[in-house]
């Protein structure tokens, strides 16, 4: 059954269910390898459930948050199931491809990235591409090459803190990768990868194998909570089998960190 929208602060976030599955065999490890430390029930797998986002405010302007991991060629076919439902996923909420006003890449790694060009043409052809700094000096050339430079004029790099739309917001969240960003709409963050696995939640100290920066990924993730919890909101993530998690408040012996999210 396709996941519900929800509305916050006047703006409708849809969840679009990309793909469904295991990571492939090329980097697929046991849990307890990818997640040391964290709480996994048992399971040695991990079933990740890929999601992006559309939100659509009052005035009817879309954001799309993350392009998925595009068709059965894109870079993410030898790890991702392939190919991505985004485009049908979209067409369910009522919205074509040349209508999504901009688009937010929270990080280039090919899940989140691979649904914005493919064959060497942008997609959403009309849509601003909003990325951090960091993240496009940091990106490897072959990266840079399938999606950056294809959309031109279409690019829009931010330092930290940027208004995408009234209201939809965007923060630097390194550690995950450099350049990292979230999307906050009221009290709802849109994580991207900063929250990975539900072990996570119960201990955001718990560290991710494929994290650039774990250090900081802890510190940011822990940083990132902190701020959602005191605001009573909730977290959108990409990887959850369910797309909204409302946070219960924090615990007052749990671990407290410097801020590290660009605010």
């Amino acid at each position: 059954m396709p996941h519900q929208s929800i509305t916050v602060a006047g703006v409708e976030v849809f969840p679009l269910c990309d793909a469904v599955g295991p990571m492939g065999a090329s980097i697929r490890r046991p849990l307890p390898e990818m997640f040391p430390g964290g709480c996994h029930g048992g399971s040695d797998e991990w079933i990740l459930h890929f999601h992006c986002y559309l939100l659509r405010d009052a005035a009817g302007r879309t954001v799309l948050v993350d392009t998925g991991i595009g068709p059965e060629d894109s870079p993410a076919a030898s790890w991702a199931p392939v190919p991505g439902a985004l485009g049908s996923e979209l067409a369910r909420v009522g919205v074509r491809p040349e209508e999504v006003d901009a688009v937010v890449i929270t990080h280039l790694h090919s899940d989140h990235a691979s649904g914005a060009v493919i064959g060497g043409v942008p997609v959403f052809a009309n849509a601003r591409h909003v990325f951090q700094r960091a993240e496009v000096d940091a990106a490897a050339e072959e990266v840079l090459a399938q999606v950056v430079r294809p959309l031109g004029e279409r690019v829009q790099v931010v330092d930290g803190q940027a208004d995408v739309l009234p209201g939809i917001r965007v923060f630097h969240t390194p550690g995950h990768t450099p350049g990292h960003q979230v999307v906050q709409v009221g009290e709802l963050v849109l994580t991207g990868d900063v929250v990975l696995h539900p072990t996570q939640l119960a201990d955001p100290r718990v560290t991710y194998l494929y994290d650039s920066d774990p250090e900081l990924a802890v510190a940011t993730r822990v940083e990132l909570l902190e701020r959602v919890r005191a605001a009573r909101g909730m977290i959108a993530t990409a990887h959850f089998a369910e797309p909204f998690t409302v946070l219960p408040p924090r615990d007052p012996g749990g671990p407290r960190v410097t801020s590290t999210v660009s605010a």
